[in-house]
């Protein structure tokens, strides 16, 4: 699909939200377009889900967004070719003396007091590099505390609850109903020594829990609009008093609504970040005692 730069992750979200995996977003700083791919083991039924994409494009469009031509194509290619492609387009990230992420190619140097999360992209990566995981990233660096529990919904990659892990949280937990994303964090958690440190569970945050919940003095929900709002009562009861919520995944045009919500119910609003058309925010909960 190609699009505009200013429109770029909005449509990365959308093709996401509908197919179930991350997207590959490329750049032509020349001409300014986008392309946004998305890697399919089996041909899709094309037609209904065409129909959806232009959907949610008007969606988009509605919000103010520019699409640019917004053309969508399909088209046959090799798993190898495609697998590859992703190492031209994923830079290092810094989080400021914190963290690095970086891929294994990268030879980006370590700053004195860093932690380093080494990831490389694949078919179901979620490479960082999306504005709303960059303030979950900020996020879990300012508020890390040592031994203070955390929780990851939707975990893709695990490059949250890796950081977190290698930032000092403890215990750190991360859900996904995914299970090959859930297999690649897991994966990758490994490959990072910090295997020991997390614990992956394949769950569905939007479905009622079982028994009593742990609660966090961290919750990450780097999450669509619509999820966040669906599973608000369940994701709110996860957090210990005095505890955060980091919210993210959200649209400019969505994000009152949200905090509105969210407020509702007994959380106050204590960060937020705008980038482009995204906007995230961390929500605190009072240090009273926790509804039983």
């Amino acid at each position: 699909m190609t699009t505009t730069p200013e429109a770029e992750e909005a449509v990365a979200e959308l093709v996401w939200e509908i197919f179930g995996t991350p997207p590959s977003i490329y750049s032509d700083v020349e001409t300014r377009t986008c392309t946004v791919s998305e890697y399919l083991e089996q041909k899709p039924a094309w037609v209904e889900e065409r129909s959806r994409l232009i959907a949610g494009l008007e969606r988009i469009r509605r919000y103010g967004l520019d699409l640019g031509r917004g053309e969508l194509s399909l088209r046959r290619v090799r798993r190898q070719d495609w697998a590859e492609s992703w190492k031209r387009h994923f830079e290092p990230i810094e989080i400021g003396r914190a963290l690095l992420v970086k891929p294994s190619w990268s030879r980006r140097r370590v700053k004195a007091g860093q932690v380093v999360v080494v990831l490389d992209p694949g078919l179901s990566f979620g490479t960082g590099q999306h504005a709303t995981t960059r303030f979950c990233l900020r996020e879990l660096a300012r508020l890390r505390k040592a031994n203070a529990a955390l929780l990851d919904v939707g975990t893709g990659s695990g490059i949250l609850a890796i950081a977190a892990a290698k930032l000092g949280y403890s215990p750190v937990i991360a859900l996904d109903y995914d299970r090959e994303a859930v297999a690649i964090a897991r994966a990758n958690a490994r490959r990072n020594r910090v295997e020991d440190l997390i614990r992956f569970r394949h769950e569905d945050v939007t479905r009622p829990a079982r028994g009593r919940r742990m609660r966090y003095a961290v919750v990450c929900a780097n999450l669509i609009g619509n999820v966040l709002l669906e599973a608000r009562e369940r994701l709110l009861d996860c957090i210990e008093p005095g505890g955060v919520i980091i919210v993210a995944g959200i649209l400019r045009g969505e994000f009152e609504g949200i905090r509105t919500a969210y407020e509702a119910v007994g959380v106050r609003l204590v960060a937020q970040r705008s980038e482009k058309e995204w906007c995230s925010g961390s929500f605190k909960r009072s240090r009273r005692k926790a509804d039983e």
